[in-house]
């Protein structure tokens, strides 16, 4: 599934990523989450390749790309079966946010590690009582001193038991104007006062889902990242990568079961042809086909234009490649499952896991509403309802 819109070189890092994708496969993923475990073994690879870092600036030990590269990992990745959720959160929106806007000292501190996968952060951002309302975030930071103290609540944040920390948007207070505005906070994972318990989920991963409390967590004035006035900025700074990063998860998590249902259909034979001759079959699965590849066209588009600087292109060719990748995501799985009839909802294929896990790209980081939302209001001018 290359792309004729794709460099040599981005055909020869798919082919690359696709290979070492290959070596592990979804069944490694499925018996790591089964064990409780982490795709250790998979990470290191990856980063021992390059694949993790190729964001990052190459000053600090990567491979000087942009989300544009990235994205295309994660999804050769999914491709494969082994995604990598923590490629989102840790070099996607840390490292972006800290490569654009952190201090020398934390440049230094922190994407080389995010580079070389020895270390990785957490990004907590997602509330029990805002959602997807940012503005109502009520998690504080208030100045003590030459500290800053942190309290407020956070869930759904992946990963933090592995991070070595978690970059946390608070609020603080404008002493102009008084209103709260966002900041970013690096907050290591062993802080006093840093709580995190595990949430229950249906949906198995290796990757597990946190509610987190900071009870006056005190950190240094070197934990605050970038301007205290340009927090806005900075914090979507690291949601439009987010969003091209969803995209490409749920593209990849299309692609795979597709590949499985398209190999099923070929080979199965209940009658005098194999069961893709009939279009019944067939047709469904070539309208999955071509919705995973205009997702990826859109993706690439919103890939491109971050990359370029353009923040605000990029947020509306995020929200919408994130949108149109979830729905593309999700058809393609219920589609597989189908084809596969009974065989679509056993272990042993591998496809019924992905009917949950395809609906995190529909819901996460921000729903299909809302970005139909922004699209209606932003892209269209039609007035807010909110």
């Amino acid at each position: 599934m290359s792309s004729t819109l794709e460099s040599k070189e981005h055909q020869a890092l798919r082919a690359a990523v696709a290979a070492l994708g290959q070596k592990y496969g979804r069944e490694y993923l499925a018996r790591t989450a089964r064990e409780g475990g982490h795709p250790d073994e998979l990470w290191a690879d990856a980063a021992r390749l390059g694949y993790l870092g190729v964001s990052i600036p190459e000053e600090y030990g990567g491979g000087g790309g942009g989300i544009t590269e990235l994205s295309l990992v994660l999804e050769e990745l999914g491709a494969a079966g082994c995604p990598l959720l923590m490629m989102v959160v840790s070099p996607a929106i840390c490292g972006t946010v800290i490569a654009r806007f952190g201090t020398d000292a934390q440049k230094r501190t922190w994407l080389p590690g995010l580079a070389d996968g020895t270390r990785t952060m957490a990004f907590g951002i997602t509330e029990p009582d805002a959602g997807s309302n940012s503005h109502r975030i009520t998690t504080t930071a208030r100045r003590d001193g030459d500290e800053w103290v942190l309290t407020g609540r956070k869930v759904f944040i992946s990963g933090v038991d592995i991070a070595d920390a978690t970059l946390i948007v608070g609020r603080t207070e404008d002493a102009t104007t008084g209103s709260l505005k966002p900041c970013l906070f690096i907050v290591p994972r062993d802080a006093p006062g840093f709580g995190r318990s595990v949430i229950d989920m249906e949906l198995q991963a290796a990757e597990k889902q946190f509610e987190l409390t900071l009870d006056e967590v005190r950190l240094p004035a070197d934990a605050l990242v970038g301007d205290e006035d340009a927090g806005l900025l900075q914090l979507f700074a690291g949601l439009n990568p987010e969003r091209i990063m969803t995209a490409a998860f749920a593209i990849g998590m299309g692609r795979y079961a597709l590949a499985k249902a398209v190999d099923y259909a070929r080979t199965r034979q209940v009658w005098k042809q194999p069961i893709g001759a009939h279009q019944a079959i067939a047709h469904p699965l070539a309208a999955a086909h071509i919705d995973l590849e205009l997702a990826r066209l859109m993706m690439q588009k919103a890939a491109q234009l971050y990359d370029a600087g353009d923040d605000m292109g990029a947020g509306e060719a995020a929200n919408m490649a994130k949108y149109a990748a979830a729905e593309a995501c999700v058809k393609a799985v219920d589609q597989s499952v189908h084809t596969l009839g009974g065989n679509g909802l056993t272990r042993e294929y591998g496809l019924a896991s992905l009917i949950t896990a395809s609906r995190v790209a529909r819901i996460a980081p921000v729903s299909r509403e809302m970005i139909l939302n922004f699209v209606s209001h932003q892209s269209l001018g039609l007035p807010k309802s909110y």
